[in-house]
C-alpha cells in the first residue's frame, strides 16, 4: 500500500520537458526554439527570415517573442549554434526588449557584436565558449559540439535536463576534408548516443536530397579552374558569412598572383572580423582597398562582393545595373556567383545574370560548375547522425513542411516507430517525460515584421492596403464644404495614382466627379452632416461605379476640407 502511494506521488510530481519552436518549422529561416523544464528555460538561436513576395515593403521578418517576454523571469540564456543571419539576425531587436546572457563561439559572437553595435545594443551580455565546453544554465547543462557547416565555429548542442538528454544538431553536414581541418566531433556524438538521448532535433534542409553533400574543398577546385581560364577581372559573389568560401577565393587569388578587394558593407564587416579573430588569413598586401583596383591590370584583380541573391541594393546588383559608384562591369570580366538562389529569389538572380551578360561579362553560376556546395547534410549524412545519436524521440527542424516530413520518413526507414517521431509547426508544445513524448498544445504565435526603423508596426491590415495599392492604385477625392451650411464651396477634384492615366480617361473622371456630386447631394437631402458618414457615402458610390466601368477596385480616399 505504501509503495503504491509513493508511486502515485512520484507520478504527480513527474517532471516534464517542453520544447517550443518559435521559428524554423515549416519555413527556411527565423530559427528559434525554447527549451523549458519547470520554471526554467533557455532559447536556442534567434534568427530572421527575408520577407515573402506578398510582404510588400517589409525588410525582415523575426519571431514573435511574446511568450518569451511573458516568461522572461524563467529565461536563463540564449544559446547560439552559429553566425548565420537565420540564427542570430533577430537578436539586435530581441535584446532591446529582454536582458539575458548570450552564449556562442568566438566567430559567432564576433559577427553578432557587429550587428548589435550597428543597432545601438549593449554587448556586455555576450559570453564566448569553445567547442567541447559545458556551461551550467539553471537546471540545464549545455555542451557545445563541433560540427561542420558553411561557416566556421558551428556547433551542435547537448542539453542535459532533469528529464533527459536533448541533442540539437544545429545546421550541419559531415565534411571529411574541411577547409580549416576541424572535423565534426564524431566521438562526442557517439558518446552521447551510447549514454542515451531522450530527444534529438535535427537539421532537415536537405532531407530530400540523396547521397552525401560535397565537401567545401571541392569549391576550391572549381575556383582554381575558373581562375586559370579568366583573362580579365574576376568578381566572386557569395554570402558574406561564408568565411571558408572567402578564404578559398583568397587562396586561389594568391596562387594566380592577383590582389583581392572586398566590396559590400556586410562583406567588409565579416572579413574584417574574421581576420581580426584569425578565421581568415591573407599575407600583407594581398587585400587592397576597392579604390586601389585602378592601379592594377585587370588580370591581377579579384573582387569579393555581396549580391549572390540578387538583393536590390547589393553591390553585384548595382554593378549589373551600371549603377555602382566604384565598379563598372566591362567586356572580359568573369563573374562567379558562388551560391544557390534561396527559394523565391530565382527571378531576381536570373535578372541579375541577364544584366551582367548584357554588359559583356562571362557569368559562372550553375551548381554543375562546382562553384557552390550546400552547407547542409543530405540523406546519407542524416542517417549517420541518427545512428550516432540513437534518440528515443525525434523532432525534425529547420525546413519547410515537405522537408520535415521527408526527414520523418527517413527516421522511420531507420527503424524508429512512428509515434516517437513528432512533426510539428511553430508554436507547437512538444512535451516529454522520461518515457513519453507528444504534442500537447500550441502557444499564441506569430511573426514580427521589420520595416525601416519600425519593428512590429506593420501588420496584416497594412499589408492588405499595400497589396491593394500595388494592384489597383488609389483615387483621392477632394472637396471643400461649408461646415455650417453643408454646401460645396470647391470641387470635387479627383486625383488618380496607379489607377488610370487621367489625361486619357477624361470621360471616366468626369463621370466619377458626377457620381461624387450625386452622393453629396443625397447627403444634403437626408440632412447628413457627419463628415465620416458623408465620406462613406462618397466612397461607396464611387467604388461601385469604378468597378462597373473598369472591374478594378482602387483604394478610394475621400478628403473633406471645411471652411
Amino acid at each position: 500500500m505504501r509503495n503504491n502511494e509513493q508511486q502515485r506521488g512520484e507520478q504527480r510530481i513527474e517532471q516534464k520537458l517542453q520544447i517550443i519552436p518559435l521559428g524554423g518549422l515549416g519555413e527556411i529561416g527565423k530559427n528559434m526554439t525554447v527549451i523549458r523544464c519547470g520554471d526554467e528555460m533557455i532559447i536556442i538561436d534567434s534568427g530572421l527570415m527575408f520577407p515573402e513576395n506578398e510582404m510588400l515593403g517589409v525588410d525582415l521578418v523575426i519571431p514573435d517573442i511574446s511568450y518569451v517576454i511573458e516568461n522572461e523571469k524563467c529565461l536563463k540564456a540564449i544559446v547560439l549554434t552559429h553566425g548565420h543571419e537565420d540564427h542570430i539576425g533577430a537578436l539586435p531587436y530581441i535584446l532591446k526588449k529582454i536582458s539575458v546572457p548570450v552564449y556562442g563561439t568566438k566567430l559567432t559572437l564576433g559577427i553578432l557584436e557587429g550587428r548589435l553595435k550597428e543597432n545601438g545594443v549593449d554587448c556586455g551580455n555576450l559570453h564566448a565558449v569553445t567547442p567541447g565546453e559545458i556551461v551550467m544554465l539553471g537546471c540545464f547543462s549545455v555542451g557545445f559540439i563541433r560540427v561542420n557547416h558553411s561557416i566556421p565555429d558551428s556547433v551542435g548542442l547537448s542539453i542535459k535536463t532533469p528529464v533527459g538528454m536533448v541533442v540539437h544538431t544545429g545546421d550541419f553536414k559531415f565534411d571529411y576534408t574541411p577547409v580549416d581541418g576541424k572535423m565534426t566531433d564524431f566521438r562526442r556524438l557517439a558518446d552521447l548516443g551510447n549514454k542515451g538521448v531522450l530527444v534529438m532535433l535535427a537539421d532537415s534542409t536537405n532531407a530530400e536530397k540523396e547521397g552525401h553533400t560535397l565537401s567545401e574543398k571541392t569549391v576550391g577546385v572549381a575556383f582554381n579552374r575558373e581562375f586559370a581560364n579568366a583573362q580579365g577581372r574576376i568578381i566572386v559573389a557569395t554570402f558574406s558569412s561564408n568565411v571558408h568560401r572567402i578564404q578559398q577565393v583568397i587562396d586561389t587569388a594568391i596562387k594566380y598572383r592577383r590582389r583581392v578587394a572586398i566590396l559590400g558593407r556586410s562583406m567588409v564587416n565579416v572579413v574584417n572580423i574574421s581576420m581580426e579573430l584569425g578565421y581568415i588569413h591573407a599575407p600583407e598586401g594581398v587585400i587592397i582597398d576597392i579604390e586601389d583596383i585602378v592601379n592594377y591590370p585587370a588580370n591581377k584583380i579579384v573582387i569579393i562582393t555581396t549580391g549572390s541573391q540578387g538583393e536590390p541594393m547589393s553591390a553585384l546588383t548595382r554593378m549589373a545595373m551600371s549603377d555602382h559608384r566604384q565598379v563598372d562591369i566591362v567586356q572580359g570580366d568573369t563573374v562567379i556567383i558562388s551560391a544557390t538562389p534561396i527559394p523565391g529569389n530565382e527571378k531576381v538572380v536570373a535578372k541579375t545574370i541577364d544584366n551582367l551578360l548584357r554588359l559583356g561579362a562571362n557569368v559562372i553560376y550553375s551548381r554543375s560548375e562546382g562553384i557552390h556546395v550546400s552547407g547542409h547534410a543530405s540523406r546519407e549524412e542524416l542517417k549517420l547522425m541518427h545512428n550516432l545519436i540513437k534518440p528515443k524521440f525525434f523532432i525534425p527542424v529547420h525546413g519547410e513542411l515537405h522537408h520535415l516530413f521527408a526527414h520523418a520518413r527517413l527516421a522511420e526507414e531507420l527503424g524508429m516507430t512512428r509515434d516517437h517521431i513528432l512533426v510539428g509547426e511553430n508554436g507547437f508544445i512538444f512535451e516529454f517525460t522520461k518515457e513519453r513524448g507528444k504534442i500537447t498544445g500550441r502557444i499564441n504565435w506569430g511573426v514580427v515584421m521589420v520595416d525601416g526603423l519600425g519593428v512590429g508596426d506593420v501588420g496584416n491590415i497594412v499589408l492588405r492596403d499595400r497589396r491593394q495599392l500595388s494592384q489597383d492604385g488609389i483615387l483621392i477625392v477632394v472637396v471643400t464644404m461649408n461646415r455650417e451650411t453643408g454646401k460645396i464651396v470647391a470641387g470635387p477634384d479627383v486625383v488618380s495614382r496607379g489607377f488610370v492615366y487621367v489625361r486619357e480617361s477624361e470621360e471616366l473622371m468626369d463621370e466619377a466627379k458626377a457620381r461624387v456630386m450625386q452622393a453629396l447631394k443625397h447627403c444634403a437631402e437626408e440632412k447628413i452632416t457627419d463628415w465620416s458618414t458623408i465620406k462613406i457615402n462618397v466612397k461607396d458610390a464611387l467604388a461601385q461605379f469604378l468597378f462597373e466601368q473598369t472591374r478594378r477596385r482602387p483604394m478610394i480616399l475621400p478628403i473633406i476640407m471645411e471652411i
